[in-house]
């Protein structure tokens, strides 16, 4: 099977004037975005902003496949372990978090790279946050019980009343994105859909280098298969059940994110080896086709340059990336 590629001539982008330059290596789960990313900051004197939205609690090391101690040691790390298993987080906070980190990081000149396969959270920061009020924590409160009490059928059902054209865009698993969607509705009056989609790069003070990591899909999901093979054998199932007794459950984001959401059906199950063999089966389906998803998603944002990993030795793919922050125009 071949995986269409946008062309890289409609990807470049001009830079603008003196803006300071910072690096985006996007790419799907598994294809080795952290390790290009620690040698790429090791020769330009880069620090990693994470754009992983689960990388910021602590503890969920594992299952998010964080670089490890050593290399947050080698090199400048930023929001990865910034909140509590029990504390929200979202893109809005994302946004301020990343703007915080840029601003401190080229102060010190040195240069931000942002990694990670988050779309969500890329696009938040070239085109801006999502409209819609703040969040509100007695609202947030009040749709997190009903979440746990009813279920997301119920809160989905009364999305769809409320606004059939953003409940189409998506399911009664998106938790997160239900909730927030009804909390805007009840805050400010309006329709989700009735806001506008951030489709413009938003003025900053940075040139954004924006890059997407890819290889045949064949390739690709024979590495994810291996890498949750080493998650397990890594102690992820251990890792899950201490998390639980932290209130992972109650945590509709991170509850529902790939790997945990499937290691948490099968700590409640009766824990068979039936029951064990259908989680790694299941945890290895989830995340190929979130795999899938990242292309689709990454297919629609005309910054990204693709670039195939196949194609070029490791050595080569840093060369690119440099020449291009040193000279591209």
């Amino acid at each position: 099977m071949k995986i269409a590629v946008p062309s890289p001539l409609k990807k470049k982008i001009p830079s603008e004037g003196k803006k300071k330059r910072v690096i985006v290596i996007a790419g799907p789960t598994g294809v080795g975005k952290t390790k290009l990313s620690l040698s790429v900051a090791q020769a330009i004197g880069g620090e990693v902003i994470s754009a992983d939205s689960m990388q910021v609690y602590r503890d969920m090391d594992i299952g998010t496949a964080k670089a490890s101690p050593e290399e947050r040691a080698l090199i400048a790390h930023h929001l990865i372990d910034i909140c509590d298993i029990d504390e929200p987080f979202n893109v809005a906070e994302f946004y301020k978090c990343c703007q915080e980190s840029l601003r401190d990081i080229t102060s010190r000149e040195n240069v931000p790279l942002v990694v990670g396969g988050s779309g969500f959270y890329i696009h938040a920061l070239l085109y801006g946050p999502p409209a819609g009020p703040p969040s509100l924590p007695d609202v947030r409160d009040q749709l997190d019980r009903q979440m746990r009490d009813m279920g997301p059928e119920v809160l989905y059902e009364r999305l769809q009343l409320l606004d059939p054209d953003y409940a189409c865009t998506i399911s009664e698993r998106d938790r997160h994105k239900i909730i927030r969607a009804l909390e805007i509705i009840a805050l400010s009056d309006q329709k989700v859909s009735d806001f506008p989609k951030s489709d413009r790069l938003i003025e900053q003070d940075y040139d954004f280098r924006c890059w997407f990591l890819y290889c045949s899909r064949e390739n690709l999901y024979s590495r994810i298969e291996k890498r949750c093979d080493e998650m397990i054998r890594l102690g992820f199932l251990d890792e899950v059940r201490q998390l639980d007794q932290r209130g992972l459950r109650i945590n509709p984001s991170a509850s529902q994110a790939i790997g945990y959401r499937q290691a948490l059906q099968y700590l409640s199950s009766p824990q068979t080896e039936a029951d064990y063999l259908a989680f790694i089966s299941l945890f290895k389906k989830v995340s190929r086709h979130y795999a899938k998803r990242q292309f689709t998603w990454f297919r629609k944002e005309p910054l990204f340059r693709w670039l195939n990993i196949e194609e070029h030795t490791p050595a080569h793919l840093q060369e690119l990336i440099l020449q291009d922050f040193e000279q591209g125009d």
